[in-house]
């Protein structure tokens, strides 16, 4: 029960992991929607961060492949911007 007290005192910022094939290097676009990887969403940055480095190893040898943590919180309460 104090596990459950304590993870409610920290504020729930949620991030999402994506990745994919971009089509241009120097663009963040996909080249097939399709085939977007969404590994995951994640209650903090530090979370996401952590599977974010693991996907984007995983993927080192394309160099067309990209993963992103994109700020959930940001775009459902844009306002009220938090790091």
């Amino acid at each position: 029960m104090s596990e459950k007290k304590e993870d409610k005192t920290q504020k729930q910022l949620l991030h999402m992991v994506i990745g994919g094939e971009l089509s241009d290097l120097e663009e963040i676009e996909f080249s097939n929607l399709d085939e977007v990887d969404i590994v995951g969403v994640y209650p903090n940055y530090a979370s996401a961060y952590d599977v974010w480095k693991t996907k984007a190893q995983q993927s080192v040898d394309n160099a067309h492949m990209r993963y992103f943590v994109v700020h959930l919180h940001r775009l459902m309460d844009p306002e009220h911007d938090e790091e």
